[in-house]
């Protein structure tokens, strides 16, 4: 089954933009270079403020062939519960980021996520659509 990451695609637009907004924010005010927890836990700070429900370090078992695997895997957040964010801190977004956000979607249930990468001078943002 092949998954396409599209950009012409925007379900949950407002959702996805009030996200966006928030770590424009955050990333205003703390720049880049920080390690990615500190953009993680500024972005709590400022989805409370706004007062967007989400849930972080949200736990996802992962199956194999209807067998619970021994590793599950942690999305970083999930926001107004159907939108994976993913944070980095990095030279750039790489397309190891978004196969692993395609996962992350698969297991959650969620059809759309978010990579957001903290680590260049402008946020760098990917969405990513199954």
């Amino acid at each position: 089954m092949n998954y396409e990451i599209r950009q012409d695609n925007f379900p949950y637009k407002n959702e996805t933009d009030l996200i966006i907004n928030a770590a424009i924010a955050v990333h205003k005010e703390l720049g880049n270079g920080f390690l990615e927890i500190v953009y993680k836990d500024a972005l709590c700070i400022e989805l409370d403020g706004r007062g967007y429900f989400y849930e972080r370090e949200k736990f996802y078992p992962v199956y194999y062939k209807e067998v619970l695997l021994p590793h599950s895997f942690y999305a970083d957040f999930i926001v107004f519960d159907s939108i994976v964010l993913e944070i980095k801190s990095k030279s750039g977004i790489a397309n190891e980021d978004l196969a692993q956000t395609i996962n992350y979607l698969k297991c959650s249930g969620c059809t759309v996520g978010l990579v957001l990468n903290f680590g260049k001078p402008t946020l760098d943002i990917r969405r990513v659509v199954l």
